[in-house]
């Protein structure tokens, strides 16, 4: 098969495009063809080595995580899928023509919309559900500011927080603020033009997005008892504490059926997945060096097929 690897931690020329073994699958595993793979953060950053310490490469490695396709062959115990059926995952090594997977990490692939946008989801939407449905505790949440309200995970978090009543407060720049705005922000702050500062003190609910500075000057806008997530990095937790802030650093916690209800949000109409930009996955190195810049609306999709 082909697949995109790295022989070693490095910038984007260490994505190589060449052959590589198709992987055997276990019993409880299925054997999935790759129709498209989601582009994340995480990739670039496993690539130049930032994540070796949590998450260290084996090489010759396959990066990516999400991944769109149909089920090829099922390993003897799995039952839940047969070939043909259209899935998407959570997925150690998408950028490839195959995938072997644990049933756990698979769901059905929602139907309303393309193959290969359906990639865009896995692990963006499943981070936005983790946070506002399993860590957060929305009960005296009704704000909630999205650091970072254009970007894959952000553009899920809208929309989901919508879902669950709240009022969206977004950041984002002057070109993302209609596309923040059509899911559904009732606030949206342009970062170059606007102090996001004046909201001090005034948040229940703090999803950052983007780390760095801007995880730092969140914590002065949650409101004492409130709650600041960050998807980034974790938050100073001495500092949040004497705030009377609960802050946290959130994983998410992805399985098939999770993957599958949020399909079904999809198929229902009521979210959308925004794709930024799509690559032929033998140009995954310009793919990277545009998730590089940090300024992606959406998700970017290689199509492998």
């Amino acid at each position: 098969m082909k697949a995109i690897r790295v022989h070693d931690y490095g910038n984007a020329d260490q994505l190589r495009y060449e052959d590589a073994p198709v992987p055997e699958i276990a019993p409880d595993e299925v054997l999935i063809r790759i129709h498209a793979a989601g582009v994340n953060p995480a990739d670039w950053k496993s690539r130049q080595g930032l994540m070796r310490q949590v998450r260290p490469l084996n090489f010759p490695a396959i990066l990516g995580g999400d991944a769109a396709g149909a089920v090829e062959r099922v390993g003897a115990a799995v039952s839940r899928f047969k070939p043909g059926t259209p899935v998407i995952a959570r997925v150690n090594g998408s950028y490839a023509e195959f995938a072997a997977v644990k049933t756990d990490a698979v769901g059905r692939a929602p139907a309303s919309i393309p193959l290969a946008h359906a990639a865009g989801i896995p692990i963006a939407a499943g981070t936005a559900w983790t946070v506002l449905f399993e860590v957060a505790d929305l009960r005296n949440v009704k704000t909630i500011l999205i650091q970072g309200g254009a970007g894959g995970v952000g553009t899920f978090a809208i929309q989901l927080a919508k879902l669950a009543g709240l009022e969206v407060i977004a950041t984002t720049s002057t070109g993302n603020r209609d596309l923040v705005q059509s899911l559904g922000a009732d606030r949206v702050i342009d970062y170059t033009r606007e102090d996001v500062a004046r909201h001090r003190d005034g948040v229940d609910l703090v999803l950052d997005t983007v780390g760095g500075d801007v995880l730092k000057q969140s914590l002065p806008l949650v409101r004492r008892g409130g709650q600041l997530l960050s998807i980034v990095v974790p938050p100073d937790e001495a500092a949040a504490k004497e705030r009377g802030v609960d802050a946290r650093f959130v994983r998410s916690n992805l399985t098939g059926i999770k993957l599958e209800e949020i399909g079904g949000l999809v198929d229902a109409g009521k979210i959308r997945v925004i794709v930024a930009q799509e690559f032929p996955l033998a140009e995954a190195k310009a793919a990277h060096r545009l998730i590089e810049t940090g300024h992606v609306r959406g998700k970017i999709i290689l199509r492998v097929v």
